[in-house]
Parts: structure tokens; C-alpha cells; sequence
């Protein structure tokens, strides 16, 4: 095995003031209600055994989400990263994210979380329409989103990220481009903009508004959005997630490039690689009482080693929604399997249009194939090595 892959540190905060509708996160609502300061002291204890399995490797980034981390306050935060700086070996740096909605940050707290250590703030906006944003739960405002926008501008956050949904319940061509015109009016260094889906066991799901947009509808709104979003100056990258020149999230990179990266809080999920080339995942219990209760009892979490002939269609996962895609060598670092177990899916990708040359020695989505992403990423899951049988033709993912 070459030399270890990057590693990244999430960190869940698992509590909300409410459930939105399309939620299917490890969220729940407890608000006033929440032991946050238990929460934190099972963290602290959850890093320790994780530090011990990251056995000194540097950590080039950190993620809290949730949940909604904002509930907790600037001086929560700004303990909770001294204990990873004290446990872990964060470089100097590191990309360290918080996710907020702007209905949960007081106006001048945003300054005090880049004081305690915040350099990127992830804004849960989803929508700049008033009539959107209650039908889809949520406890802002338009103007609010606006103006935790400035306010991290103001507070010295030079990465911002808003979160933004289209193909809303009732919404029109028109009204998806009007969002995406404020949110680059606000200039964010970064812009997560992917359609609302229905999950199970959310309430949309039991009970699915009745005007959502058709596919067609769905698809112009994709399609024109892409448009102005390019027009502006926003490169997009991933499925999803459009950033300014050099302001890409590293974070979501190493888990796109099959990076590993330990996971700390309720339901929060790690991958490691071991010396020998062995993956393997660690997940925390989900409920916040269960993981709490874990973690005070010594935390023990068994590992799960993913199996060989899982870890092609894992990695092709990730790095084919990456629409630079990936090299062979990077295949084989991060994997360990050989090019030569997938390569025989890979030409026939090609053959079938739905993959191209991104250069010497390595691979992309072609449009064709980014429009049918989960076919894609489905092929690799023929054995590596065995002849993949062509994608049956479906109605484009959007």
C-alpha cells in the first residue's frame, strides 16, 4: 500500500429547534431541552479513542454539522476545536467548517464563531422565498438569510456556502432563477444548489406535496440554473456544489477522492485505511442519548472491514460525481485494487458513452453520463474484473 490516504475529522451536533419536512438527517429536536454540555464531554471522549486510530496523521480538515450546529454557542465551539487540536494533528491550514441556519445565529455571534476557530460557515438557506421557506419548515426568513450572509462576510468568514434547493413545491423556472439571482448577488464563495428529493421516512415522503415540479419542469429549471450559475463565474465541480476559482470545499473533496476521515458525534460515520490496505468503518449509535450513554461507558464502536470486492463500486461512488472524475493512480492508492480489476467496466463505459478521457491515465462522466449518474455508478457494482453488462436506458437523473 502507498502512503496513507488524507484525513478529514467530521464532528455531529445532532439537535434542531424542528424536523423539517424533507429532513432525513440524523436530526432531532430537543432544543432548550438538549444536555449540550453532556453532548460536548461524550465528543471530547469519542476524539480520544478516534486519536488513537488516527495515530498521528495530520487531519487537513474538520466538519461540524448536523443538526444544527449554531445552537451551540461560540464558546461550545471554540472548546470543542480546542479539544481536537489538543487530541489530533490539525494542520496549520486546515479548512474547518460549520453549518448554521439563519434562523438560529444572533446578530454579532457570527464573528465570535470565527474567533473561536470557524474559517468556512455553511448557511442553510435553501430558499430566498418566504412562501418556500414555510412550506418547507423552516424557521427563517428571506431577510434573515440575507443577512447572515453579510454578517459572515463582515465577520472575516472568506468561505461562505449557501445552501440552496430547487424544484420546490410550486415553484417555476422563473422562481428557481430569482433564488439563484439573490444568492450571487450575496457573492458566497461557494453554492450547494441540488433538487429537492423525497426520502423515506421523511414527511414529505409519507405525505408528498401535490405540486411538486414533473421532470421536465425539474430539468429546465436545472438546466437554466446551470446557465446562470456558469454565467456568474461559478465553476461547478461536483453533482452539486459550484465554488470561485480556488475555493472548492476540501472537505467534501476527500470523501469525493476516497479520503478517509473519523467521525465523532451521534451516527457519525469514519473510514480508515490501515497499513496493510484495509478499510474500515466505524459507525457511532445514532440517538444522542444512546451515543452519550456509549461514550461514558468507554465508547467502544466495532469496526467493519469493507469487503474487496466492494471497495471499486465505493470509490466510483464518490469520484464519479466529481466531473473531473479521477486518475488510475489515484484508483489505485486509494484503493488498493489494481486499474486492471475495473477496466474492463471503464471501456465499456465508453463504448457506451457514458464515460471519456480526462486526459493520460485518467477518466471522466461524459455529459451523457453525468445525466445518468446512478447508472453509472451502478456498473461498478459488477464484480472488478468481470465484463459489465450495459446500463438499462432510464429517464436522466436531475
Amino acid at each position: 500500500m502507498s502512503a496513507a490516504p488524507p484525513l478529514s475529522l467530521y464532528v455531529h451536533l445532532p439537535w434542531c429547534v424542528s424536523k423539517c419536512p424533507y429532513c432525513d438527517f440524523n436530526s432531532h429536536v430537543a432544543g432548550a431541552r438538549a444536555d449540550r454540555d453532556r453532548y460536548l464531554d461524550a465528543l471530547v471522549a469519542d476524539l480520544a479513542g478516534e486519536a488513537e486510530r488516527a495515530a498521528g496523521r495530520p487531519v487537513a480538515s474538520v466538519f461540524l454539522g448536523g443538526g444544527t450546529p449554531s445552537l451551540f454557542t461560540a464558546a461550545q465551539i471554540g472548546s470543542l476545536l480546542e479539544a481536537v487540536g489538543a487530541r489530533l494533528a490539525v494542520t496549520a491550514d486546515a479548512e474547518v467548517t460549520m453549518e448554521a441556519n439563519p434562523g438560529t445565529v444572533e446578530r454579532g455571534r457570527l464573528a465570535d464563531y470565527r474567533a473561536a476557530g470557524v474559517n468556512r460557515l455553511s448557511l442553510g438557506v435553501q430558499s430566498f422565498d418566504d412562501g418556500a421557506l414555510r412550506r418547507l419548515g423552516r424557521i427563517h426568513g428571506a431577510a434573515d438569510a440575507v443577512a447572515a450572509c453579510r454578517e459572515a462576510q463582515a465577520a472575516g468568514f472568506a468561505a461562505v456556502n449557501l445552501d440552496l434547493m430547487y424544484a420546490l413545491p410550486g415553484q417555476t423556472v422563473a422562481a428557481a432563477l430569482a433564488d439563484l439571482r439573490q444568492a450571487v448577488a450575496l457573492d458566497p464563495a461557494h453554492l450547494s444548489w441540488y433538487e429537492l428529493t423525497l426520502e423515506p421516512n421523511t414527511r414529505f415522503f409519507a405525505c408528498p406535496p401535490p405540486d411538486l415540479p414533473g421532470e421536465d419542469e425539474a430539468l429546465a429549471i436545472e438546466r437554466a440554473g446551470l446557465a446562470l450559475l456558469a454565467e456568474a463565474g461559478y465553476q461547478r465541480y461536483e453533482i452539486s456544489a459550484f465554488a470561485r476559482p480556488g475555493l472548492r470545499c476540501r472537505h467534501n473533496l476527500n470523501y469525493w477522492r476516497f479520503g478517509d476521515y473519523l467521525g465523532v458525534g451521534a451516527g457519525a460515520h469514519g473510514k480508515l485505511t490501515d497499513p496493510a490496505g484495509g478499510i474500515w468503518r466505524r459507525v457511532k449509535p445514532a440517538h444522542p442519548r444512546a451515543y452519550m450513554e456509549r461514550m461514558e461507558a468507554g465508547g467502544a464502536v466495532p469496526a467493519t472491514r469493507v469487503a474487496d470486492g466492494e471497495i471499486a463500486f465505493e470509490y466510483m461512488l464518490n469520484a464519479l460525481r466529481l466531473l473531473d472524475g479521477f486518475s488510475e493512480a489515484e484508483f489505485v492508492a486509494r484503493t488498493g485494487l489494481c486499474f486492471a480489476a475495473v477496466a474492463p467496466i471503464v471501456a465499456g463505459l465508453r463504448r457506451n458513452g457514458l464515460m471519456e478521457p480526462a486526459g493520460s491515465g485518467a477518466w471522466r462522466p461524459s455529459p451523457r453520463g453525468f445525466a445518468l449518474l446512478n447508472d453509472l455508478q451502478a456498473a461498478f457494482l459488477t464484480r472488478p474484473g468481470a465484463a459489465p453488462a450495459p446500463p438499462a436506458p432510464v429517464q436522466a437523473q436531475v
